[in-house]
């Protein structure tokens, strides 16, 4: 019996051996290289092993039939090949692709300054936005220390690249927001409508943008809102022009966030005197709601409405005409209302689709003359995003934006009563592919189509991005493209036949980031074609419009941005050069615009005091001097204002966990800005054109606000929703 035994286990033993199949093999890159020390199996045993220093293998298996053998190897896709186990001996030549990790991959900067998003290229985080001096808590004035950014303190709005400021348009959760400046009194400067707090991230393209956005001839600002909030809050915010009242509630898969303000710079005006006769200063009524709402596993539902109430009155001298000054009353009634919402359809398709629509109501009484103007936008998206592989993503999808808009005109003296109105519709469509080749390339190819019915043009875009790695922590992108947008609403109304104007894009930029340090450099260069051209005269209406119009604008951008070097502190520094002209609007010749100068500056330092709870600010702001047209003089936009000089400060500190009291100066060293010179439309006695500055109202401005939250404990960098 025993003899059987050891018969029947020995023939057990060798009938395993025969049954077994040996599989063997080499594993390299797509270069050739051998790979050691990747894992090779049978999936689903544990039948495997791992390749050798020359990327080789070899183990054997006792299973039979189908299977499928896996290689895997960090860094690198997965091979899983199909195999029949005959028992007789198999060998492979296995080649193994780069997988594209998002934190090693090359990314397509050129063009684009990220804010908050969390990816490599982040330059400014939303919290920046709040803190940087002199920009009061505003989204464009903090973007205006960036490279590429032009110092138009007279407006407040954005000036891109030699772009005006009708050029630059903001996106929110990819939906254009219109009208996004508050109103103002001439001189005085504007700001964004909507709060920086409400958002998470943007990206603040200075041109080169994707083909999913469109109707930006020079910018676009896409801003990103919050996900769906996690603590229910309340915070008070008072600040010497009015005060704030916001509360979060947060349920498991939703929240909701209202917040209602009042302001009033009657009580700042008489603190601080302003070079306007104010009969009733501004005074404004702000409210917003924003509803989150996660959908199942991957979707998510987000609203936001805004509604704004503001007028002001003030005694206005029209200089230009020589005319009395006239009582002049501005009100500006607007409301937004922005839904979206994105889920993932199977494991690769991403479905986002949107809708908003904007009102602006603006009235305006010189005198006893009344102009209405009644702006109404809807914009409808439906997009799709592929991830096929972590080498090709594809994004398309197509969008209607309406305007609706009219002016009403009405004499006070005569009764003369006339209006101008339009309806414009634009049919887009986009497709946009992005191509890693390696992680060390990245192609981004695509198109945007319009059709306007309003002048019944249609139009391709074309759009593309290059990106390569230059080293560990360097990469060099390139980008171009053609961008289009409808004339300006003002212009559009008289002649409703205008096409858009044009400009090409083309962009170079190298960048290097390593230990929170960054360094930035891009070339540009657009020409602009279609622009409106007209004739005027001295207090008329346009008339002759036309898409003559051209221009051209180029330059250098330099960012350095520091957070490693000074021990709780950071700073940044940015650099523009600008050549730009352009012939176009009422110009009787090429020459650079009112709104440009050659060289603009911006250093931004901020420090944290851990022992005094404090955060301090210093922003100082440099641009050379713009051209204005002395009609004294021969030269056309011949003439420079003095250079513009500006160094604001702001302190934040917390006295305690809830509370933050926030203090902001602008122009401490009470620099004589001069933003041009006004002359009037008839020379005097003596054949010279009179003229008076143009300067703001004061020239320094005072922010101190004291912030409370009646719930959880907060730090700096958790300042009050929406």
């Amino acid at each position: 019996m025993k003899k059987i035994l050891l018969t029947l286990v020995f023939v057990s033993i060798t009938l395993s051996l025969i049954a077994q199949t040996t599989l063997s093999g080499v594993v390299t890159d797509t270069k050739g290289l051998s790979i050691p020390g990747a894992n090779v199996f049978i999936e689903g045993s544990y039948d495997g092993t791992s390749t050798d220093l020359d990327g080789k293998f070899s183990f054997t298996t006792s299973m039979k039939d189908s299977a499928y053998l896996l290689v895997t190897f960090t860094g690198f896709k997965d091979h899983r090949e199909a195999v029949v186990l005959t028992e007789a001996p198999m060998t492979f030549d296995i080649l193994l692709k780069e997988t594209i990790n998002e934190l090693q991959a090359v990314v397509i900067t050129a063009g684009t300054f990220e804010t908050g998003s969390g990816g490599k290229s982040e330059m400014l985080k939303p919290l920046d936005i709040v803190t940087t001096a002199g920009a009061t808590a505003d989204i464009s004035g903090a973007l205006n220390t960036l490279p590429g950014t032009q110092t138009v303190g007279e407006e407040g709005r954005l000036f891109v690249r030699g772009g005006d400021g009708y050029e630059a348009t903001t996106f929110i959760d990819g939906m254009i927001a219109a009208e996004s400046y508050e109103i103002a009194a001439p001189n005085v400067p504007t700001r964004n409508r909507f709060s920086p707090f409400m958002f998470s991230g943007a990206s603040f393209s200075t041109g080169g943008y994707s083909a999913e956005y469109g109707q930006g001839l020079s910018s676009a600002l896409i801003l990103k809102t919050k996900e769906t909030a996690t603590e229910t809050r309340t915070d008070l915010s008072f600040i010497t022009v009015g005060l704030e009242l916001a509360h979060t509630q947060s349920w498991e898969a939703s929240s909701l966030a209202a917040k209602i303000g009042y302001f009033n710079l009657d009580p700042y005006f008489s603190i601080i005197k302003q070079d306007i006769d104010w009969v009733n200063p501004p005074t404004s009524f702000d409210s917003n709601i924003a509803y989150r709402k996660k959908v199942g596993k991957d979707g998510m539902f987000k609203a936001y409405g805004k509604l704004n109430l503001a007028g002001m009155t003030l005694n206005y001298e029209p200089f230009e005409l020589s005319q009395p000054a006239l009582e002049t009353q501005l009100r500006n009634q607007y409301g937004y209302l922005n839904t979206s919402y994105s889920d993932m359809i199977g494991e690769k398709w991403m479905l986002r689709t949107g809708a908003s629509y904007a009102h602006s109501n603006d009235e305006i009484n010189p005198g006893t003359d009344q102009i209405i103007e009644r702006d109404h936008r809807l914009h409808f998206k439906l997009a799709a995003d592929y991830d096929h592989s972590d080498r090709l993503f594809i994004r398309m999808g197509g969008e209607v934006y309406t305007k609706l808009h009219h002016q009403d005109y009405t004499d006070g003296n005569s009764g003369f009563f006339n209006r101008y109105a339009f309806d414009e519709n634009i049919i887009s469509n986009f497709l946009e592919t992005k191509v890693f080749i390696s992680k060390s390339v990245a192609v981004l190819t695509g198109a945007r189509t319009e059709f306007n019915t309003l002048s019944k043009t249609f139009s391709v875009d074309p759009r593309i991005s290059l990106a390569v790695k230059s080293g560990k922590n360097s990469q060099m992108s390139m980008a171009f493209g053609r961008f289009r947008q409808s004339a300006p609403t003002n212009l559009l109304r008289i002649d409703n036949q205008l096409d858009s104007e044009m400009a090409l894009h083309f962009i170079a930029n190298y960048q290097w980031q390593k230990n929170r340090r960054t360094f930035r450099t891009e070339f540009y260069w657009k020409r602009y074609d279609n622009l409106i051209s007209y004739q005027q005269a001295a207090g008329e209406q346009p008339y002759n419009l036309n898409n003559s119009g051209n221009g051209y604008a180029r330059g250098l951008d330099l960012f350095y941005r520091d957070g490693k070097s000074i021990k709780n502190a950071e700073y940044w520094i940015s650099y523009s050069f600008l050549d730009t002209e352009r012939d176009y609007r009422n110009y009787p010749t090429q020459a650079a615009p009112t709104f440009t100068s050659k060289h603009n500056l911006s250093i931004v330092y901020k420090h944290f005091i851990t022992p005094l709870k404090s955060q301090i600010g210093l922003t100082y702001s440099f641009a050379s001097g713009r051209p204005y047209n002395d009609p004294n003089t021969a030269e056309f936009n011949g003439s420079r204002t003095p250079s513009y000089h500006d160094l604001s400060a702001n302190i934040s500190y917390l006295p305690r966990h809830n509370v933050i009291v926030y203090l902001s100066v602008t122009n401490i060293l009470n620099h004589d800005h001069i933003f041009g010179y006004e002359y009037r439309s008839q020379p005097n006695e003596s054949g010279v054109y009179e003229s008076r500055q143009r300067k703001l109202p004061a020239p320094q401005f005072a922010l101190l606000g004291v912030f409370v939250t009646l719930s959880k404990s907060k730090t700096l960098n958790q300042l009050p929703n929406l």
